[in-house]
């Protein structure tokens, strides 16, 4: 790395960035901040070299060379600092404000270096700073959190976006607001922290808060596990559209891929997944669902016959791994006959952000009264009155 290189800094990369352990309510008696919903970065700096470290520590600074020169032009000559890689774009219900968009952050992980580029432009990437543990010649993860939030306002006093520095408090009741109004933006909860609490690497020390609902959901198909096709791996979630959800939230060609010609008013939409059973619970519902497997020519997406033979773009996109899009995710289709309630935190468009779970089987709904209308739409708030902190 030369004379510039990030051997000179007290604190060193691969660091595993310090975690969050899920409770039910806010604590009393912290700092709390915004849960962004990006891509967790630790950014080390010294000199002219910048590395971005991610979650499990692997180097991230090629996919995002926009947020490397921001922190060129922002960050302390020498500091490492904690934070959230984000991506902000239009809401298409409203258009006027501006909220997380992390299928857009995903798309950013490409291995063609011009791709990467051209993404750059098109969807340039934020960082939101929230912790500090170096700076200078000084290794602050073993000083309070107090103090580390002390010393990194002053660092990015001047700093100016791309760069960030997430909103803080320590009055709950303004992060009981915080809570309900930031999921308008595609945050998904609150970070509470302890005063006295030192940077603990890869420890569960901090608390989140998260949003929790359920939702009853069309089981529409099943995948076998990756052990064999003796047991279900996941069932594949539906919602039938009966509130113009498709129209707000999916662009028009992707529904056309999707759908054809046939009207998306009432059309049974891919929601997400939910897949966390007992192995032997597995193998019984294998054997449960086989009365309800049918062809995709009776089936609501038979659009996705098409991906056991051609992957088209509907299939890859409606069922794409959100990792690794070139994973075989082909199903088996069920006559949407059952439903079942899980737990879901948000949503991101008209997918459940993350993996749902398993509550109860509901026999006593009828599918096609499962839609989305039953699900608590938060009120649009603007990316950039989180960042003020808030509104009045």
């Amino acid at each position: 790395m030369g004379d510039n290189g990030l051997v000179r800094l007290p604190v060193l990369p691969p660091i595993a960035p310090m975690l969050a352990k899920a409770v039910s309510d806010i604590p009393p008696g912290q700092f709390y901040e915004p849960k962004w919903d990006g891509f967790r970065s630790i950014v080390f700096r010294d000199g002219a070299e910048v590395e971005i470290g991610s979650r499990n520590t692997r180097p991230m600074t090629r996919y995002f060379p926009e947020v490397a020169a921001a922190v060129l032009d922002n960050l302390p000559e020498r500091c490492v600092v904690d934070g959230e890689i984000v991506i902000a774009s239009p809401n298409r219900a409203n258009p006027e404000k501006q909220g997380l968009d992390f299928t857009a952050l995903q798309l950013r992980l490409h291995p063609a270096a011009s791709r990467v580029r051209l993404l750059a432009e098109r969807t340039p990437a934020s960082f939101i700073a929230f912790d500090l543990l170096a700076l200078g010649d000084v290794d602050y993860t073993e000083r309070p959190f107090s103090e580390r939030r002390a010393a990194l306002e002053q660092a990015l006093a001047s700093a100016k976006p791309p760069i960030h520095l997430t909103p803080i408090t320590q009055d709950i009741e303004r992060a009981r607001r915080w809570f309900d109004q930031f999921e308008g933006a595609g945050l998904d909860g609150l970070i509470a922290k302890r005063g006295d609490l030192p940077y603990q690497p890869d420890k569960r020390v901090m608390t989140k808060i998260k949003h929790e609902r359920t939702a009853d959901c069309v089981v529409a198909g099943y995948r076998p596990h990756k052990s064999g096709p003796d047991a279900i791996g996941s069932l594949l979630l539906g919602l039938y559209d009966d509130n113009e959800t498709l129209e707000r939230n999916v662009p028009a060609e992707l529904a056309r891929e999707w759908f054809g010609d046939r009207p998306t008013r009432g059309a049974l939409v891919p929601v997400g997944v939910v897949g966390a059973f007992p192995m032997a619970r597995r193998r019984e519902l294998l054997a449960e669902l086989q009365p309800l497997v049918c062809d995709f020519a009776d089936h609501p997406w038979n659009w996705a016959a098409a991906h056991r033979e051609h992957r088209t773009a509907a299939a890859r996109r409606a069922e794409a791994s959100r990792w690794n899009p070139d994973k075989d995710l082909s199903f088996v289709p069920l006559r949407p006959e059952r439903v079942v309630e899980v737990r879901y935190d948000h949503m991101e468009g008209i997918r459940f952000r993350h993996t749902a779970q398993f509550v109860r089987w509901r026999p006593d709904r009828d599918p096609e009264s499962c839609g989305f209308a039953q699900l608590i739409q938060p009120v649009r708030f603007d990316l950039a009155e989180v960042l003020a902190g808030g509104s009045a």
